[in-house]
């Protein structure tokens, strides 16, 4: 039996999905409990809002595999947006599938059709040497950039 693999943009009726797997990866990657109710209004606010950016989610033979969420970065230096590339989740069942790559190589593509992006960007947990090996695989390089924050 052929495997089918769709990649599409997220719509409402996705956001329980979403807001399950933003929870699931906060637990996975940081140990960390999100409330439920609040990324569900996150992930709304995103889909309300398309000058914030989209998600993309993989179906795989009909069942939700993953998804991904992207933001918008202007770069005055290159007069384009940079595509940051957040909230990767791939149900632990259908990891190491190609899920991640096809969502990553449909991106791409999307981001050469738009004409106004300059490049892809994502940040991954120092420890997080999995993710890191598959996004070199991916042609990805560590940027010379340290990220600094402050939590308001």
């Amino acid at each position: 039996m052929e495997k089918s693999l769709c990649i599409r943009r997220v719509t409402s009726k996705d956001m329980n999905t979403l807001a399950d797997f933003n929870t699931a990866m906060a637990l996975e990657t940081e140990n960390r409990l999100l409330d439920k109710d609040i990324t569900l209004k996150g992930a709304a606010a995103l889909l309300e809002n398309p000058a914030y950016g989209f998600y993309l989610m993989a179906e795989y033979n009909g069942e939700v595999a993953g998804s991904l969420m992207v933001t918008y970065e202007w770069s005055d230096w290159r007069n384009k947006l940079y595509w940051w590339v957040q909230s990767v989740y791939i149900k632990p069942e259908f990891r190491r599938k190609g899920i991640f790559r096809a969502m990553y190589e449909s991106l791409t593509e999307q981001a050469k059709e738009a004409g106004n992006v300059c490049g892809l960007r994502l940040y991954v947990e120092k420890e997080n040497k999995r993710a890191q090996t598959t996004y070199a695989e991916l042609g990805m390089t560590p940027s010379h950039y340290l990220m600094y924050e402050t939590d308001l």
